[in-house]
């Protein structure tokens, strides 16, 4: 199943990653750019990267300044990850491109890649609540509770898994079908942004 194919290198970039715990430090996709796998390991890491921004940003005593420089790059790191999310459904749309749908085939609230997005995020807390569960110096409480948590979100890792298989298989046979919109993001672009627009006045 692809969702098994997936996490394991979702896993492997998060872990890569952690063996400097740096945002700055460089990726080294280990996989062929012409391969799934190098687009999913990518699309991890930007979501790894991410993860550690919103981190930095919430400290109580960052610099303004600071603070401004790191915002705008997690608006980067946004719109990379949206531009990797339909990567990945072009991926889809062409592996499935000569299906016979079905006549009663029906759409799915969300497209392939966006069900990965959200198993690319839970590959992430369930790395993070696992450290808070094995953290030595923490109480025995705060560990207790992070593996309760740790525990759901397992749970919620085989919940997503095979509802993503489920779909994948449904698209395959033609019980349903995909379809993909585009990216509209405003707050970007200089001509749907009131901010940006008025400037330019």
């Amino acid at each position: 199943m692809f969702s098994q194919f997936a996490f394991p290198i979702f896993e492997q970039s998060i872990n890569d990653y952690h063996k400097f715990d740096n945002v700055d430090q460089p990726i080294a996709n280990p996989y062929p750019k012409e391969k799934i796998e190098h687009l999913l390991y990518a699309k991890n890491w930007v979501d790894t990267v991410q993860w550690h921004y919103e981190d930095i940003i919430r400290d109580p005593n960052i610099d303004p300044v600071e603070a401004l420089v790191l915002k705008r790059k997690i608006d980067a790191s946004n719109q990379v990850r949206t531009d990797m999310v339909e990567y990945i459904d072009s991926y889809f749309l062409q592996k499935y491109t000569s299906v016979n749908v079905k006549p009663s085939a029906k759409i799915n609230s969300e497209s392939p890649a966006w069900a990965f997005d959200r198993l690319s995020i839970l590959a992430l807390k369930i790395y993070h609540m696992n450290e808070e569960a094995t953290r030595e110096e923490a109480s025995v409480e705060h560990r207790a509770k992070c593996q309760e948590k740790l525990n759901v979100l397992l749970e919620q890792k085989k919940d997503l898994t095979t509802a993503i298989d489920d779909l994948l298989t449904d698209i395959e046979s033609g019980a349903k079908y995909m379809k993909v919109y585009k990216q509209m993001k405003m707050y970007n672009d200089d001509e749907l942004n009131p901010v940006l627009y008025q400037n330019k006045k």
